[in-house]
């Protein structure tokens, strides 16, 4: 009899186990507010559940960081990162790319700007560059493709400028907390993204108008979608098949993903989609050290030799 009930209550924990593996929650990165995210997304991730038999929560957090470290601790399971926040969260967070987004237009990313308003008088890069001391500056989230790091590569790395000491003010914001605060005159300028403005558009159509491109990045590659390494493989596959195939026919599918980023939905990916990134990443780093004149050289010499090693590596 001991021996059949500790059968049962094994069988029992190993049931609890498998109906906690089941449990899955999903990171939604900060890029504007909670609720505006939790509207866009969570009819896919109900779409999820039903699919997949899994029970799926969504997870958000005040900045990038925080659904990184939701990764590293196993808080979050699978996240929509921007290529950056990919990065670390591959590195740091056990974290690999599985997916990643397909705009329903067919073209295959998107781009950062810099962002004024309309009435200001900064005309192109060169005022702010020759001028920055005059303005406010809204930077995006140091783990923002978009918001910090190409601008920070094209934009201020390349002309040996550091956004940090170059302007009168500097603030860190999401992309539509800094939309808006250029529209209301609360910043001179700001890092954004052609599918942020969209959304502005979409969302605030007055505060749209208020706003002037300045400065237009090259092509960013879609953002990836991310789960952890050591899930299930059974739990991989369920997760790659419901992406996969998701929006490829079904009309409500198709809004919904349209209502997230005019997408038409997911293709396969690996962290190989990272390597631009971590080019243009090592490339910033590069040109500021190279800038930098209160380093000794012989130190200098030794820092660009582990960044050119790192940039080879990426070769491979």
């Amino acid at each position: 009899m001991m021996i059949k009930k500790l059968t049962v209550a094994m069988s029992l924990g190993l049931s609890l186990v498998a109906a906690q593996a089941e449990d899955l929650t999903f990171g939604i990165i900060s890029t504007e507010a909670t609720q505006n995210l939790k509207a866009d997304w969570q009819p896919l991730l109900d779409d999820m559940a039903k699919q997949t038999g899994f029970t799926v929560k969504a997870f958000f957090a005040p900045d990038y960081a925080g659904i990184i470290e939701g990764m590293r601790f196993n808080k979050v399971q699978l996240a929509w990162f921007g290529n950056k926040s990919a990065i670390e969260a591959v590195d740091r967070a056990g974290g690999e790319v599985f997916a990643q987004m397909v705009n329903a237009d067919g073209t295959k990313g998107y781009y950062s700007h810099l962002i004024v308003h309309k009435d200001s008088p900064i005309q192109g890069l060169d005022d702010i560059l020759k001028k920055g001391k005059d303005y406010s500056f809204g930077n995006g989230d140091p783990n923002s493709t978009s918001g910090f790091v190409v601008p920070g590569f094209y934009v201020f790395a390349q002309n040996k400028i550091d956004a940090k000491t170059h302007f009168k003010v500097v603030r860190s914001a999401n992309h539509e907390t800094n939309a808006l605060a250029v529209a209301n005159k609360q910043v001179d300028v700001a890092t954004n993204n052609s599918e942020n403005l969209e959304k502005i558009a979409q969302k605030f159509p007055d505060k749209r108008g208020d706003i002037r491109v300045i400065w237009t990045s090259p092509l960013i590659p879609l953002d990836p979608l991310v789960m952890r390494k050591d899930l299930p493989e059974a739990t991989k596959a369920k997760l790659k098949n419901f992406f996969f195939n998701y929006a490829k026919t079904d009309a409500n599918e198709k809004a919904v993903v349209m209502k997230i980023s005019k997408l038409s939905g997911f293709k396969e990916s690996s962290n190989a989609q990272l390597i631009p990134i971590r080019e243009l990443d090592l490339f910033g780093k590069r040109t500021k050290l190279e800038a930098d004149t209160a380093m000794a050289p012989a130190d200098k010499q030794t820092k660009l030799a582990e960044i050119d090693q790192q940039l080879a590596a990426l070769k491979k």
